[in-house]
């Protein structure tokens, strides 16, 4: 039987060239060796996906702790993923800080960026620059904005300038109770009308999650993990009969508060919201921006 599967891949690499206060990975820097070894571990990870019977279909999204776009193996990795018959999609979450000539030797039907802007760390127009790169690559991606209401502003312009069949996200902050009024509400729902599904906490505990059945996590030694919020390992994907501990399971925690999580909440149907697009966070309708 062909295998379904998404996977999000997190490898050793736990280093970022940007310095968001909110970011335990901001300006670290692993050293040649903590490299090496990331690498090791990606091109073992890409090996295994080539490996796969040509009927599977496995998605990726990576999710690093930190920038990894910025090294060039992980752009080479991405690049043979997105041609290998096995891959239906293949997504990362990066700061667009690095050079994007690498996007030409990727298959355009399953490349996708899940891209962030931070004010902090970058102009505006420095940003913008590179997503006119994409439009011009015609590469398929989202941005994202964390909702701090102090860059409601610089979220405003982006809006603005981005093309608008370019989905803008935008990450609630959760850190401090009631930290929205009703105009910060109300003006995060006009930039991206979806916030209303990220400001919440759900509560979980023994609810339906694909998690750990249709999706998994995977570290750089090949552990499977339900999901990045629940530390129990159920498996290795070099072990080769871990499919079979992939099968449904209610969810352990009392809350999700994170996109990557509750979106593959079965009860919230967002599937029906994104589509195909799930892994880079784009819906599958244009978003109407008030």
């Amino acid at each position: 039987m062909a295998l379904e599967l998404s996977i999000l891949y997190r490898g050793s690499l736990s280093s970022c060239n940007y310095g968001c206060e909110y970011c335990p990975f901001a300006k670290r820097t692993n050293t040649a060796a903590e490299l090496a070894i990331d690498k090791a571990e990606l091109d073992r990870f890409v090996n295994w996906v080539e490996s796969r019977e040509p009927d599977d279909k496995i998605g990726i999204l990576f999710t690093p702790w930190g920038e990894a776009l910025i090294h060039r193996y992980y752009q080479s990795a991405i690049a043979r993923l997105s041609h290998l018959p096995q891959v239906t999609k293949v997504a990362i979450q990066t700061n667009l800080a690095c050079d994007l000539d690498w996007v030409k030797d990727c298959n355009l039907d399953t490349l996708a960026l899940w891209t962030t802007f931070h004010p902090t760390e970058v102009s505006l127009d420095r940003f913008l620059q590179q997503c006119q790169k994409l439009d011009l690559a015609q590469v398929k991606y989202s941005v994202g904005i964390v909702g701090l209401k102090e860059h409601q502003y610089q979220a405003q312009l982006l809006r603005q300038e981005l093309d608008p069949n370019v989905y803008l996200w935008v990450n609630a902050y959760k850190r401090q109770p009631d930290y929205y009024h009703p105009d910060d509400l109300n003006l995060f729902t006009q930039i991206d009308p979806l916030f209303p599904i990220n400001n919440q906490v759900y509560d979980t505990f023994g609810k339906p999650c694909h998690t750990g059945d249709r999706v998994i996590t995977v570290d750089g030694e090949g552990t499977i993990r339900r999901c990045h919020f629940i530390s129990d390992s159920i498996g290795n994907i070099y072990d080769p009969n871990f499919a079979a501990s992939l099968f449904p399971r209610n969810c352990q925690n009392q809350v999700c508060r994170c996109h990557i999580g509750y979106v593959h909440l079965p009860g919230l149907n967002l599937d029906k919201v994104y589509g195909n697009g799930i892994l880079e966070r784009i819906p599958r309708y244009r978003i109407n921006h008030s």
